[in-house]
């Protein structure tokens, strides 16, 4: 039988997006590895599974491009908001995530009539059991050097609920990728510090309420944005003064986004807002135990997204 996906992307952050009614249907975790592999059209970050919910209006699994599921991805929730809001008619509704039931709704576009959508970014914990991570026997990791990672940056580490490990650094540790991935490749890799892996996020200021972010996802490798690391970044940039509480832009190789954060006697409250884009139907079919993909129709939404890089990169020349 024929069915039917969607490719999307949140800032760059590439996704299948796909729609049952049966959350038993298939191995998902099977069909998310083999659809992300770039021989198919390229390749995706990941498998947005859209499913029935009991709490929410519908219900969001994450697979990730390596076969495993993540709790929470907020670029890609704002690509599941879209989909689920059009198709229901409605400007805001609750989608289950596998931590928490969030509010997602439809906000102005960023610019050039982007489709832009808001998602809450919960829960949020500084205890390192949650994410989890081992250091020093440690309850809490903010602002801190650890020398067996780099004696120059300071990190924190911070749940959303997935976990993440953001370092602030330098110009220069911006500009080159080198440490980060050595860092990041080790700690998802057997070590004694994150046992189920971690995001590994480098932060830098380059403005009044701007930050720019780059992100070695777990089970994904360095992609064009992560919408939790960013969330999480300027959660952070929030701590360290930084910037000041409010809407925080941050920038990142995809584009940028909007991040809200406020805080409510200690109780964070967190919002994403970015870019809904869809870039191409398709149809896949399994026969004989192996599928197979076919592009139907690009959409023309990408032409009105590369303004937002265009203008990303302008920003961003001050870099080099």
């Amino acid at each position: 039988m024929v069915e039917n996906l969607l490719k999307v992307h949140g800032s760059g952050n590439t996704f299948y997006l796909y729609e049952t009614a049966d959350e038993t249907a298939m191995d998902w975790f099977k069909f998310g590895e083999w659809l992300c592999r770039k021989s198919n059209d390229g390749g995706a970050d990941g498998l947005l599974l859209v499913a029935p919910s009991n709490v929410g209006t519908a219900k969001m699994r994450v697979i990730n491009a390596d076969g495993s599921e993540a709790s929470m991805c907020g670029n890609g929730l704002r690509c599941v908001a879209r989909y689920v809001l059009e198709r229901e008619n409605k400007k805001s509704c609750i989608i289950e995530t596998m931590k928490a039931n969030l509010l997602v709704t439809e906000e102005p576009s960023l610019m050039n009539d982007i489709p832009t959508y808001a998602v809450q970014i919960a829960p949020v914990s500084f205890e390192l059991a949650t994410l989890p991570m081992n250091y020093n026997a440690q309850h809490t990791l903010i602002d801190e050097c650890i020398p067996p990672f780099s004696m120059d940056i300071r990190f924190t580490a911070v749940s959303v609920p997935n976990p993440h490990l953001i370092g602030l650094v330098s110009k220069e540790e911006i500009l080159s990728a080198a440490h980060q991935q050595q860092l990041a490749s080790m700690l998802n890799g057997e070590n004694d510090y994150t046992p189920d892996g971690v995001n590994v996020s480098y932060m830098y200021p380059i403005g009044q309420q701007e930050i720019y972010v780059r992100t070695f996802e777990r089970g994904v490798g360095f992609t064009n944005a992560c919408g939790t690391a960013m969330t999480a970044s300027a959660l952070v940039a929030t701590l360290l003064h930084l910037v000041e509480e409010g809407t925080i832009t941050v920038f990142n190789p995809g584009g940028f986004v909007k991040c809200e954060v406020k805080n409510n006697n200690g109780e964070y409250h967190l919002r994403l807002i970015g870019n809904a884009t869809f870039i191409a139907h398709y149809s896949f079919e399994h026969v004989n135990d192996k599928w197979t993909l076919n592009k139907d129709r690009e959409t023309n939404e990408q032409h009105a997204y590369q303004a937002l890089i265009d203008f990303t990169a302008s920003k961003l020349s001050a870099l080099a």
